[in-house]
């Protein structure tokens, strides 16, 4: 019996045992089968995204040497219109010119930034002629005086060499998406010499709330690409000094929080005030060239009575004079009023280097004011500024922490987080690009302004806030 029994245990646990042996072959070979899947679904995925890359690259060159061409031109008409004033005198003639290009063979490229952003999101298709016309206007524009930047030449640029790239190779809607994105990081990453924030760039400028994670490695390489062709090609980037940077006490995260209050209000009032101009003009002259003349003719007039020269073109001085804290909050108002009074006006270039110019210059001056009682100085303030009115008036704020990065090293990472953040709920849903599509709302109380443009919540607001009447009226 003894024996018996034994051996029934013998059998129940070779039977046991044969079972869990069973159960792990089983589900070895399951594993075994989802791991093949996975490794040829993830080689058909490696071949898709080569193909893309190459067109990345390609793109990535291409804009890397649009850009230095562009930075190169900007040099050169700088430099001649600081030594012949009469310059200015050609103001009425680039609008007017400006104006008529756009409007006879434009084919809707007066739209800018706003365009390529609609044809990342939605397909839009671009004309060609938006890269020719945005850099020889733009050129114009500085050789005139007209207060404006870089940046959305650059990004103009770079969106329609993208979308050319990608009609002509007929990519799907993903990847004619995911190439716009790493045109844009191009374009950014190239003309600033700041291919962290470049690779961001791309991924965020389309939308208010929301990261397009899946061009991420495209937009990076994009970036770096175009910043590297840019770079070798000779052209010149720019370099700023800090100085102290404090450690993260009380005292210290106040005047980050202070200070990104202020710069998030300015932000909204710099995209606020190239909207009214642009309607102003819009309502109250309605032939374009007419509107154009009388433009230029404002801006000329505003630079030759007030002698405000200095806030002319990009105006690079003033980050320098931030730094040093040696700028009021009038440096900063003329060059907001200026901006706004070229960009309504339909000249063209972009919006972030006098965006810089103010931001440092208000950092720059809260630094000299409040410095001594909340531990900050001049130049630390003025980094601060630029990258947190940057972010505020372009809806970025992880490209504006990259951006303080690339521009100004880590040491200063917590505050430009602060500054970051803080700057960009300010400014509410409001910013330079009107095409901007709001995918996660800012406050609880905006919620239901998900899923519409800048544009059109501003369009709504401004309706709720104006009574009847005079809406009418």
């Amino acid at each position: 019996m003894a024996e018996q029994s034994a051996t029934a245990t013998d059998t129940k646990q070779q039977t046991s045992g044969g079972g869990v042996a069973r159960t792990i072959g089983s589900y070895v070979m399951q594993r075994e089968h989802v791991f093949a899947e996975d490794t040829l679904r993830g080689a058909r995925n490696f071949g898709q995204s080569l193909h893309l890359f190459v067109l990345v690259v390609i793109v990535a060159v291409i804009m890397g040497v649009a850009a230095w061409a562009f930075l190169t031109c900007l040099d050169a008409v700088t430099s001649f219109r600081s030594t012949h004033v009469l310059c200015f005198a050609l103001l009425p003639l680039v609008g007017v010119g400006t104006a008529w290009l756009y409007r006879t063979y434009g084919h809707g490229a007066a739209r800018g930034n706003n365009l390529v952003i609609d044809c990342t999101v939605a397909g839009r298709h671009i004309p060609p002629v938006m890269a020719p016309f945005t850099f020889v206007c733009s050129v114009a524009t500085h050789l005139a005086g007209g207060s404006a930047g870089r940046e959305g030449t650059a990004v103009q640029i770079g969106g329609t060499i993208a979308d050319t790239v990608s009609r002509l190779c007929k990519l799907d809607e993903y990847d004619h998406q995911d190439l716009m994105m790493a045109g844009i990081s191009a374009a950014f990453g190239g003309v600033f010499g700041t291919p962290l924030a470049g690779a961001f760039f791309g991924m965020e400028m389309c939308f208010v709330g929301k990261l397009q994670y899946r061009a991420g490695a495209y937009c990076l390489v994009a970036s770096f690409v175009g910043d590297l062709v840019t770079t070798s090609l000779g052209a010149a980037r720019e370099g700023y000094v800090v100085g102290v940077v404090p450690q993260m006490s009380p005292t210290s995260i106040a005047f980050a929080v202070l200070a990104a209050v202020a710069f998030g209000i300015v932000a909204r009032l710099f995209s606020g005030a190239i909207r009214c101009v642009k309607r102003f003009y819009a309502a109250h002259i309605t032939n374009y060239l007419l509107a154009a003349v009388a433009g230029a003719l404002v801006v000329l007039a505003v630079y030759v009575v007030f002698g405000l020269y200095d806030y002319a073109g990009l105006s690079s001085w003033l980050v320098q004079a931030g730094f040093r804290g040696e700028t009021t909050p009038f440096d900063a108002l003329l060059k907001l009023v200026m901006t706004a009074l070229t960009l309504g006006a339909g000249f063209q270039g972009g919006e972030v280097t006098p965006i810089f110019g103010i931001g440092a210059s208000l950092g720059g001056w809260l630094g000299s004011v409040l410095g001594p009682l909340l531990d900050a100085t001049p130049s630390y303030a003025a980094a601060l500024g630029m990258i947190g009115v940057f972010g505020a008036a372009l809806n970025v704020p992880i490209t504006t922490i990259l951006l303080g990065v690339d521009l100004f090293g880590g040491m200063a990472a917590p505050y430009f987080v602060i500054v970051s953040f803080v700057s960009y709920l300010v400014a509410g849903h409001r910013g330079v690009y009107p095409a901007q599509r709001i995918v996660t709302p800012k406050w609880r109380s905006l919620e239901g302004d998900q899923g519409h443009s800048v544009e059109e919540v501003i369009a709504e607001h401004h309706e709720k806030a104006v009574p009847t009447e005079d809406r009418a009226e």
